[in-house]
């Protein structure tokens, strides 16, 4: 990625700019000495100022500042001459040539926006923003779906599960739906939290209570976690000790939150933050294709599909797509996929130019059944 090189040219200014400070300082720290030699001599002795100031200018000489921080201050120069440049060539100042006149919903984009300072729990940013936008009625909706979320991630950073225990209490018919074993992973932390406290018999008690209903699945875990019983005044130093790591209760918050957003039907990540993040891996080959093409901005503008591929990280990717394997193009809305009675798949533009608009049969290109254009369906994915 591109970015990696902006990384890069920092990090050799920053570099630099460390070993130019700690070449002052050394320098510094050496005209200081001999300055204050020179003022204990003065102090302590019936020498003549003059031959002691003599002495010192010939010490200083023989230092040599300037020299010694001229070459690390004309590379630091050289670096920093060369940044400016590298911002330019990665951070394009001028991407208004690859906006396009396109009509927004102000309503969703709206919404979309103050569903990410909720996210990060600032609430009174997001109601701000809802307020001054003149949507307010979203806001009650989208804040309440992520409050009590947010409130529930707080109290577990202060180690404080009763919140997460009753909702997922709650929420057990819906999370037993889409398997997840959520409410055990609450348990098992607030089991071994009480025996981390030294009550074995709470610990006992709370298991008694708490476990049996996940016996039937999790019998291995939770015969693992009754092991834990024999160590409880010196968990730390038995086999269970990974039992206490607070990587544990990081995991469990963020299994939380993909699943509380899952029952709310909102997506794990903020859509703000991930068409940002595609935009910033996206943009950059755009400018360069629209760089060569700035005398045909007409064209760009009237185009339905971006002119030049644009790849994208796995993360960013979220729908199936098809290329058609006799014309090897993309399917389109215009040109679907469409599945043969053989129940293979060729584009729709392919089986009419195959079958002459469907005025005949043709053979699919993968096996020898005869194909009727008409008996071909729409596939969508």
């Amino acid at each position: 990625m591109e970015l990696n090189s902006l990384k890069d040219a920092f990090d050799r200014v920053a570099k630099k700019k460390k070993l130019s400070c700690s070449k002052t300082q050394e320098v510094m720290d050496q005209i200081v000495l001999e300055i204050e030699k020179a003022l204990e001599v003065m102090q302590s002795s019936t020498l003549d100022y003059k031959s002691v100031l003599a002495e010192l200018k010939k010490k200083l000489h023989e230092i040599a500042p300037l020299c010694q921080l001229e070459g690390t201050q004309k590379e630091l120069n050289i670096a920093l001459s060369k940044y400016p440049k590298a911002l330019e060539k990665v951070l394009n100042p001028d991407i208004s040539k690859a906006y396009r006149n396109i009509e927004f919903d102000s309503h969703i984009v709206n919404q979309i926006i103050a569903n990410h300072f909720y996210r990060q729990g600032l609430f009174e940013v997001g109601d701000c923003f809802i307020t001054e936008s003149g949507d307010a009625e979203a806001a009650a909706a989208m804040r309440s779906l992520f409050q009590e979320l947010y409130q529930i991630l707080e109290a577990m950073k202060s180690r404080n599960l009763e919140p997460a225990l009753k909702w997922a209490a709650t929420n057990s018919d819906k999370l037993k739906e889409i398997g997840s074993d959520l409410q055990l992973r609450l348990h098992h932390l607030q089991f071994v939290k009480i025996l981390q406290k030294g009550g074995r018999d709470e610990a006992l008690k709370y298991a008694r209570t708490n476990f049996v209903s996940f016996a039937g699945n999790h019998m291995a875990e939770i015969q693992k976690l009754m092991g834990c019983l024999l160590y409880s005044d010196r968990l730390h130093e038995s086999p269970y000790a990974h039992l206490l790591s607070p990587t544990n209760w990081d995991i469990v918050a963020e299994q939380l939150t993909r699943q509380s957003c899952n029952l709310l039907g909102q997506s794990y990540e903020s859509p703000l933050s991930v068409t940002i993040a595609a935009g910033v891996q996206g943009l950059p080959p755009l400018l360069k294709f629209l760089t060569v093409m700035a005398g045909k901005k007409q064209e760009w503008q009237s185009m339905k599909q971006l002119p030049v591929p644009v790849e994208l990280d796995k993360e960013f990717q979220f729908h199936s797509i098809f290329v058609c394997p006799v014309s090897k193009e993309q399917s389109t809305d215009d040109n679907p996929p469409m599945l043969m009675s053989c129940g293979h798949v060729l584009c729709k533009q392919s089986i009419n130019k195959m079958s002459k608009n469907g005025s005949k049969t043709f053979k699919c290109p993968y096996c020898p059944t005869d194909i009727n254009a008409t008996h071909c369906r729409q596939l969508n994915f």
